[in-house]
């Protein structure tokens, strides 16, 4: 079952946004910073791996600096992180399509 998640950094000012499958991988994973909320990352498994199959280290890198890292590992003990909380799939894509309209056009 898909899960829709955020949880906060507060030493980094940062909320993190996921989309996580039922094995509790990042399927897509979106960072805001500070009080704008200021996207710096919106990355997503899929282009992750089309890129690694398909693709050289050099685009690889250009998406790495565009959009960041995907989390990697089990997502699991997420609900133990300070303002974790379960959120809904409309509010996760509205952040994604913010995110990446920002990212696409800071490049």
């Amino acid at each position: 079952m898909t899960t829709w998640f955020r949880t906060y950094y507060e030493d980094e000012d940062l909320w993190l946004y996921f989309e996580a499958d039922d094995e509790g991988w990042a399927v897509r994973h979106v960072e805001v910073r500070g009080a704008g909320s200021r996207p710096v990352t919106a990355a997503s498994l899929a282009e992750v791996l089309h890129l690694r199959d398909h693709a050289d280290l050099a685009t690889m890198g250009r998406y790495e600096r565009k959009y960041g890292v995907l989390a990697e590992g089990s997502l699991d003990g997420w609900r133990d992180r300070p303002h974790a909380a379960e959120i809904s799939v409309e509010e996760f894509e509205h952040l994604w399509a913010g995110a990446r309209q920002t990212l696409d056009a800071s490049c």
